[in-house]
């Protein structure tokens, strides 16, 4: 008989398109994993502080939407939480709202917005302006139209990227791959910024807006599988996180864990987040990727090995969830989180829009079909029988919280929100 490695066995698995958990036992000590990371954990607080900074900017470039100027959503409890999740469950379940994140309406905004205002300073610093007037000012936005921002992506970080750089003055391009949605593109045009529509995949709209961007001295171009810059943006959503839990009595500490479930594409968003979450808690918080059956490029990067496509195991990268239809992760991504992520699960798409129902249904939600791909993530700690194992091993007594990272939502339209909640209803559950 043949004896089959477990990368083979992982692979058949995740070929066969059905919900899987796997557990990353190449997990070491967070103390171990950030010394060893060439992303300094020092970034991350300057991006927190970065963000800080720009908030009068912002309030100036978006009146009205951003009050405050902050890049900050609500942490909520889940009411109701396992008829919305659909299986009984012990721990208490809280949601990252980003779906509420201003302008932009999704996680994108905070390593789109860190990039693109971080960009801007720059320039605009490098042509005399003083840092007070780099931002909102006439002289500012003089300046910037004499340049462009690009950027590919499925859908929400474009979204982001169009939007903050077509305020800030920028020619505003976004190369768009054949999973975006209409609504998405619509909004964009709306906002003053280019969309050009590719025919492949994400990876092709990246590739080929970077090749066009690389062709011109006066484009920046935003690259979402290898921004260190888009990586600290998203990371820098910790230290708000903190700051709430606190504010809401929830410990978080080795008798008190807090596991995140976190919605996958390419793994910036993610990885990002659970880099920024193991500096400020340390081993107490568990970081575990939620992707599409049909797209798990980041699991099968983790578990697999480098240069894997998802096309190589046999998988047709096709999901409605949009900003997770991604073929191969970020290698950045992966270097900087490998050693540190707890695992990573998959979700069919019928299961997705039946959560989105029932989120919507009972509880007034309003949120797309990425955002809900974390939700199945504490059935599979509290109710199978490898997050059993993974659970026990954190010792008797341990009280896990779990938070759910809503990734957006806000922003879709009535027409296809409706849509997606009659699908869900009719989908098994």
């Amino acid at each position: 008989m043949t004896h089959q490695s477990a990368p083979d066995l992982l692979r058949q698995s995740l070929g066969r398109a059905k919900p899987l958990l796997w557990l990353n036992e190449d997990r070491i000590a967070v103390s171990e994993a950030l010394a060893a990371s060439s992303v300094r954990g020092e970034a991350v607080r300057e991006a927190a502080d970065a963000f800080q900074r720009w908030r009068p900017a912002l309030r100036t470039l978006f009146p009205g939407a951003m009050v405050d100027g902050s890049i900050a959503s609500p942490l909520e409890r889940l009411r109701e939480a396992s008829s919305v999740l659909g299986y009984p469950l012990s721990g208490d379940v809280l949601l990252k709202r980003d779906d509420l994140l201003p302008v932009a309406g999704s996680v994108k905004a905070r390593g789109g917005f860190h990039e693109v205002l971080g960009h801007a300073e720059a320039l605009a610093m490098s042509r005399g302006l003083s840092r007070e007037e780099a931002l909102s000012t006439p002289a500012a936005r003089a300046i910037f139209g004499q340049y462009a921002v690009a950027v590919g992506s499925t859908g929400n970080l474009g979204l982001a990227i169009g939007t903050v750089a077509a305020a800030l003055g920028f020619r505003a391009t976004v190369h768009m791959s054949h999973e975006a949605k209409a609504w998405k593109k619509a909004r964009l045009r709306e906002a003053g910024a280019e969309v050009v529509e590719h025919a492949g995949d994400y990876a092709a709209a990246v590739a080929a807006g970077r090749a066009i961007a690389a062709a011109r001295d006066d484009t920046y171009f935003v690259d979402d599988e290898n921004s260190l810059p888009l990586f600290l943006g998203y990371a820098a959503a910790a230290w708000e996180l903190a700051a709430q839990l606190e504010a809401e009595g929830v410990r978080v500490d080795a008798a008190h864990p807090l596991f995140v479930y976190l919605p996958c594409g390419v793994g910036g968003a993610p990885c990002g987040i659970a880099f920024g979450l193991k500096q400020v808690f340390g081993d107490a918080v568990h970081c575990f990727l939620a992707e599409p059956v049909a797209a798990p490029c980041m699991l099968a990067r983790l578990a697999i090995g480098p240069g894997i496509s998802v096309y190589d195991i046999g998988l047709d990268n096709r999901t409605a969830a949009d900003g997770l239809a991604v073929p191969t992760a970020s290698e950045l991504a992966w270097e900087a989180t490998h050693r540190l992520l707890s695992g990573a699960f998959t979700v069919p798409d019928d299961l997705l829009f039946s959560l989105v129902a029932r989120a919507h249904t009972l509880l007034g939600l309003r949120l797309e079909p990425s955002a809900v791909a974390g939700f199945t993530g504490p059935g599979w700690i509290e109710d199978s029988e490898e997050g059993r194992r993974y659970l026990s091993r954190l010792g008797t007594g341990v009280r896990p919280t779990h938070l759910l990272w809503c990734t957006g939502g806000s922003l879709v339209p009535d027409a296809e929100h409706a849509a997606n909640c009659e699908r869900g209803h009719g989908a098994p559950a």
